[in-house]
């Protein structure tokens, strides 16, 4: 621990500290998809028994984002876009912190295994295992790879959401599992291009930093080209209807679109409209859009509102 992070509290502590912990931004959008996917899967579920599903998702991926700021809050204390946070700026300790994402965690693979059904309760599990220690331990610190990989962390709530539906895992979760892992690289590396001043400082050997400006730029593309495939097989195999179908090919038209000034930029002139920025923006947009489509077609195909 350096001298950058507080050993004790110099200002107290209340529940909106606790709360910042969970990383709600980030929180909201995991919520979203694992809803989603349980709103899409086939066949039905109590509604208590779903809220206690999304429920579980929430404190899962609340425990995971605390365990990960207690991990990092040195690394926290030197970036600017983090300094504030409630451990590198004093208003928590560590040890509560831990403790915190400790409980989180634990009790919503319980709660999930108890109430909902246990293979749900592993993937949480694993889920939550594979941000708090392979990514922000292991992946995070050694390696541009980290976000390819550890993007896998985020991409378990619609499967999740799924599998408290039906118990299994199939061909369609997978495949909504991979939409976000390939989402994930053009989302973070958008940010991480303008915020790479603050990985470079703390010693994060982010894409940007490690390999450049311009293989970030490509690789962006790359991925984001694949996400088209990606989103379009859901209505490929079948799964859904031609309302997501549609849905899903305009919106990742226009991701790649924004992705390509982003690709090809050699210059930045103005800070204020920084395409990287606009992909940045968009992509929160777009995951949340894309996954609405498949609810509502969902939706539509059910109560037959498409003949």
């Amino acid at each position: 621990m350096t001298a950058t992070t507080p050993h004790t509290r110099s200002i107290p502590a209340d529940w909106r500290d606790f709360f910042a912990l969970t990383k709600p931004r980030v929180m909201s959008l995991v919520i979203f998809t694992g809803l989603c996917g349980l709103l899409a899967a086939p066949g039905a579920i109590h509604p208590v028994i779903g809220f206690t599903a999304v429920l579980c998702i929430a404190l899962g991926a609340g425990g995971a984002a605390t365990l990960n700021q207690w991990w990092e809050a040195d690394l926290d204390a030197g970036m600017k876009r983090t300094a504030r946070r409630p451990l590198p700026s004093g208003r928590l300790n560590r040890t509560d912190a831990r403790d915190f994402g400790i409980a989180l965690s634990v009790g919503s693979v319980l709660l999930m295994g108890l109430a909902v059904n246990w293979l749900a309760a592993a993937i949480l599990f694993f889920s939550i295992i594979y941000y708090a220690v392979i990514y922000t331990i292991w992946l995070k610190p050694r390696t541009p790879q980290n976000i390819v990989i550890g993007g896998g962390a985020g991409a378990f709530p619609p499967m999740i959401g799924w599998v408290a539906v039906t118990g299994d895992v199939t061909l369609m979760p997978v495949i909504l599992f991979a939409i976000i892992f390939f989402w994930t690289p053009p989302h973070f590396w958008a940010l991480a291009l303008f915020v790479q001043s603050d990985y470079a400082k703390v010693g994060i050997p982010m894409m940007p930093v490690v390999k450049g400006e311009r293989s970030t730029r490509r690789q962006i593309l790359v991925y984001s080209l694949l996400l088209l495939p990606l989103a379009l097989a859901p209505w490929l195999i079948g799964g859904t209807g031609l309302l997501y179908g549609i849905a899903a090919a305009v919106l990742t038209a226009v991701f790649v679109a924004l992705s390509l000034p982003v690709a090809f930029r050699t210059a930045v002139a103005d800070d204020r409209m920084l395409p990287e920025k606009r992909l940045f923006g968009y992509s929160v947009l777009y995951l949340f859009a894309l996954f609405a489509a498949l609810v509502a077609d969902r939706m539509a195909q059910t109560q037959g509102w498409l003949g």
